[in-house]
């Protein structure tokens, strides 16, 4: 018996986008969308009957046990245990980068330095996680300036897992400055990822990621392809790079990518901005709407599918994790798509004096003096301690999307997610209506332009060969 599965929809152009919980979509036209809604299923032409079936919008029993494998699979986070853990050695930094989220300090002095016992406690705390695969994250502040705990971190970690048996990778994000002879050789053997930030051409990067040192384009250029020379070989840790943008980089879509095409990268995540630590204060210099955002985005993306329609696969990776979400049947790693996010659940953050956040956006949050996402600290409590905290429970609750307003019946539900620590400093409430912010506006912005790009053939060819891809670091 033929019966009409969930969906949701929204209307683009002249036919409707149909979506359900599984993540599978299709395109209907006016009438047949109006067959469906009114259970009129025999009037539904048989060609698009037999795609709709397939996917879960008219049931059968076979069906429904596939879709509920794929559910499960999508959702299989859930009960895997905290991965992601990033460590905050220190505060200091030899950058004062306009938009710096983490609030850092000046590079002098060693106050907010994390100490090797606590650095300890931190590891020992990690591991008492149930998560079978373990990424331990440094950030900072510039990590390279606490080299000593960010060595003591990664052998410690290594010997604890002779043990644990864990798949264990350690990352660094860096603005490379520090970068040695004695660091670079220490990164390689222990095959540590890195990650580090090229906002574009050297007077743009120069402008947003300001040095105390000078040209920070240069240094960074430098030192970034001393390490792309030294892990060539390593594909599973290839040096990778972010890029931020503020209202100056909106000018020159096309040249920030070409700089990252210049330095041989495969991909570009082109990243707006959080309203976290110096940042807020910046807003009104550095900031944009969110359809300003949205304009740029739409001009790199098309310049990124005209380099890709002339045979060189170059994606933009907020795309390949939406497109990952519409094509795949497991969940991408990103913990800002989930539901719930995976703020405490997927990552914790760990600062310098071992106090433990949420996420690392709620430790920027405790910077600016407002402890509200603040778990608890490694010396005093345990890891099923820290996970048991009511305040955990709470931004899990808030970014549940079966129960937000405007969220649940949202037709991106199956690909999206939202940040309560966002939500938090714009609204000062966790349960924010998502749809009023930029956050989703950009979200929902981006999904109809990559929905719009997949009634083309081509593009959906393109699109799936991003999927297969090598995929870097990932940051959440």
């Amino acid at each position: 018996m033929h019966t009409l599965g969930n969906f949701r929809f929204k209307k683009i152009d002249s036919d409707y986008l149909l979506t359900n919980d599984v993540g599978e979509y299709a395109f209907v036209p006016l009438k047949d969308f109006n067959n469906l809604a009114s259970g009129r299923l025999d009037n539904v032409s048989f060609k698009d009957a037999a795609a709709l079936e397939e996917r879960g919008f008219i049931n059968l029993n076979a069906v429904s046990l596939k879709l509920e494998d794929k559910y499960r699979s999508k959702n299989g986070f859930l009960g895997m245990g905290t991965s992601l853990h990033i460590i905050v050695s220190t505060l200091r930094c030899d950058h004062k980068c306009v938009y710096c989220h983490a609030s850092a300090q000046g590079s002098e002095g060693k106050d907010t330095d994390m100490d090797k016992q606590t650095a300890k406690e931190v590891v020992d705390r990690i591991f008492e996680s149930p998560s079978k695969a373990i990424t331990i994250e440094f950030q900072g502040g510039e990590p390279l300036l606490n080299f000593e705990v960010l060595k003591f971190v990664t052998e410690y970690a290594h010997d604890k897992n002779k043990v644990a048996g864990k798949d264990l990778l350690i990352a660094v994000v860096t603005n490379l400055s520090p970068l040695n002879d004695e660091i670079l050789k220490f990164l390689i053997k222990n095959k540590i990822s890195i990650c580090t930030s090229i906002d574009g051409p050297r007077k743009l990067h120069n402008k947003n990621r300001v040095s105390f040192c000078g040209d920070s384009h240069t240094k960074v250029v430098k030192n970034f392809k001393r390490l792309q020379k030294a892990y060539l070989h390593r594909v599973k840790y290839h040096p990778n790079a972010l890029v931020t943008i503020t209202r100056e980089s909106l000018r020159y879509p096309k040249e920030i990518i070409r700089e990252y095409l210049r330095l041989n990268l495969d991909s570009i995540h082109l990243r707006p901005l959080n309203p976290f630590g110096f940042a807020i204060k910046q807003q009104k210099k550095i900031g944009y709407t969110a359809e300003e955002f949205l304009s740029f985005y739409k001009k790199a993306f098309d310049y990124i599918l005209k380099i890709n329609l002339n045979g060189k696969v170059f994606y933009e990776r907020a795309a390949r994790i939406f497109l990952s979400k519409i094509f795949n049947d497991d969940d991408p790693g990103y913990f800002e798509l989930r539901s719930p996010c995976g703020a405490g659940i997927g990552q914790m953050a760990y600062n310098y004096n071992g106090d433990v956040y949420t996420c690392d956006e709620g430790r920027m949050v405790g910077r600016l003096g407002d402890h509200a996402f603040r778990l608890g600290n490694v010396r005093d409590d345990s890891y099923n301690a820290l996970i048991g905290k009511e305040t955990l429970k709470a931004v899990c609750t808030s970014s549940l999307l079966d129960i937000l307003p405007g969220c649940s019946d949202c037709v991106y539900k199956p690909y999206c997610g939202v940040c309560p620590i966002y939500n938090y400093v714009t609204s000062g409430t966790l349960f924010a209506q998502a749809p009023n912010n930029d956050r989703c506006k950009i979200n929902a912005g981006i999904l109809d332009y990559l929905f719009d790009k997949l009634r083309v053939e081509k593009n959906k060819r393109i699109f799936k060969s991003w999927l297969l891809a090598h995929r870097g670091l990932e940051t959440v």
